[in-house]
């Protein structure tokens, strides 16, 4: 907290600074001391800054921001999510999620590896040793396709609720879908069910103060996460909670890449067809993914539910594989370790659906090795996206793995969503987490990663269908693109640090 507000008052310091010498007649001798100190502040940083020990290249990179803009680096440096490298932002949620998670994990069975291949062993192994949470055996998973499936599968368990309620969302809009879902939720408020939701501030910022205040009336217990007023000041305005949980009464969860809105039924006709993917969970994972969102609900609220033998009773069910949920976001470790680590444990194949491709170095060289070692690497991402810099930026790498013989297809029929990979058809990952650099660094995401379900046989039904409605990138036709498209691709990967 410190440190936070050192921070906040070096940036009122700098703007007085700034303003007292180019816009009051204070005396020349004034004007110098203002400037002496306002050096010297950039010094500290700068100096701080190079006690991080980052990469040569970062460094010079955020003191050339210091340096040459002048307040506003130093506002950037501050509100881009740097600070969060030193630890003192979201510390203390840090602490008691490692601590809550720990004790999950005491609490489930051994693994028998025993029933593992090679490469399951090994990601298996990989995963109780760099997460947090534990590996579920008596978990049952369904993969929901697109809007459709996915919404008809919430609102009917929704409906069929017994005791309470939680939700938390990235995107919650209050347009014909997201009414359906409310007036659901006010009826079994009404029959006595327990309903907590929680919603992302950034994201669901259309979400109405009507209809917030509708939901607080009529029983329902709401939070946002990370509200916009204080982000200002605690220097969280550049972070955001991108879940998207729903469990119900303990049995039932979902988890995956739709938000609440009629554009994720397809009914938005400048999007079009939404392709996306979502997973009903039934088991013992759900008791995981119900502290995920218990512990996002402490830390905007305040109640501490988690170690409530009311919401954490797992039920198992019966499972035909592996399931690990798995949280990371600022305060945990990084998704990108789990995607690298799934693709070094690939024999045969890498089929990757992202809507957001801009992977970073660890990921990109990955792939490259992969398929220099004649490993099939599909890539799947929208032919058309929904912004300038995130549509650039990923079609400035694909060059270098066209090169090393990875297949790229642009998907036709209308906006990509789903977050899928998939590793020799018998380990795959799906989840809110996109192969971007925000979603590695600055997002609060949550995946879940499939070991020898056959709930990963429809992931890979669903990819060959969906490759159906794509247009292969050919190498020899895409490196002949024009400067201008090189151009633009060359500028929005520039921005790639923050897409």
């Amino acid at each position: 907290m410190k440190k936070r507000r050192m921070e906040f008052v070096f940036v009122i310091i700098m703007i007085t600074l700034v303003y007292l010498v180019f816009f009051t007649d204070v005396s020349f001798l004034s004007k110098v001391i203002s400037l002496i100190f306002y050096v010297g502040m950039i010094l500290i940083t700068v100096f701080s800054l190079m006690l991080e020990n980052r990469t040569a290249q970062n460094t010079l990179l955020w003191i050339y921001i210091l340096v040459f803009l002048p307040v506003l680096g130093y506002i950037i440096y501050v509100y881009s999510g740097q600070l969060f490298l030193k630890g003192h932002l979201f510390k203390s949620k840090r602490i008691k999620d490692r601590e809550v998670f720990a004790t999950l994990s005491r609490n489930t069975d051994k693994i028998n590896f025993s029933k593992l291949n090679y490469h399951q062993h090994h990601f298996t192994h990989y995963l109780d040793r760099a997460t947090f949470t534990p590996t579920n055996t008596k978990t049952k998973t369904k993969i929901l396709r697109n809007g459709e499936e996915t919404f008809r599968e919430i609102k009917s368990a929704l409906k069929g609720a017994k005791d309470f309620i939680h939700m938390e969302y990235y995107i919650f809009r209050d347009d014909r879908l997201g009414n359906e879902i409310i007036d659901i939720l006010i009826d079994k408020v009404q029959e006595g069910i327990e309903v907590r939701m929680m919603y992302d501030a950034m994201g669901s910022i259309t979400l109405s103060s009507g209809t917030i205040k509708r939901m607080k009336e009529a029983g329902i217990r709401v939070h946002p996460f990370l509200p916009l007023k204080s982000g200002l000041y605690n220097q969280k305005f550049n972070f955001r909670n991108h879940r998207k949980i729903v469990v119900i009464d303990g049995k039932t969860g979902f988890v995956g890449g739709l938000n609440i809105g009629v554009e994720y039924l397809g009914e938005d006709e400048e999007i079009g067809f939404w392709c996306d993917t979502h997973v009903l969970l039934e088991g013992e994972a759900v008791q995981t993914l119900h502290a995920v969102f218990l512990l996002d609900w402490r830390y905007v609220s305040g109640e501490m539910l988690v170690m409530d033998e009311r919401y954490m009773n797992p039920i198992p069910a019966d499972g035909d594989g592996l399931v690990h949920v798995v949280a990371t976001g600022p305060e945990t470790e990084r998704m990108s370790d789990h995607y690298c680590a799934m693709i070094s444990c690939a024999t045969q194949s890498i089929w990757i659906a992202s809507p957001y491709f801009v992977p970073n170095q660890a990921i990109r060289t990955a792939l490259r090795i992969a398929a220099k070692k004649g490993i099939q690497i599909r890539i799947m991402v929208p032919d058309t996206n929904d912004g300038f810099l995130t549509q650039y930026a990923t079609r400035s790498y694909l060059p270098e793995l066209l090169r090393a013989g990875a297949e790229i297809y642009a998907y036709q029929k209308g906006f990509l969503h789903k977050k899928v990979m998939i590793v020799d058809g018998d380990l795959a990952t799906i989840g809110t987490a996109n192969m971007d650099m925000r979603s590695f660094r600055l997002n609060f995401e949550v995946n879940l990663f499939l070991i020898g379900t056959e709930s990963i046989q429809d992931l890979v039904a669903h990819y060959e269908e969906d490759l159906e409605d794509c247009l292969r990138i050919r190498p020899v036709e895409f490196y002949k693109r024009g400067i201008a498209e090189k151009a633009k691709e060359s500028f929005a990967r520039l921005f790639s640090g923050i897409l």
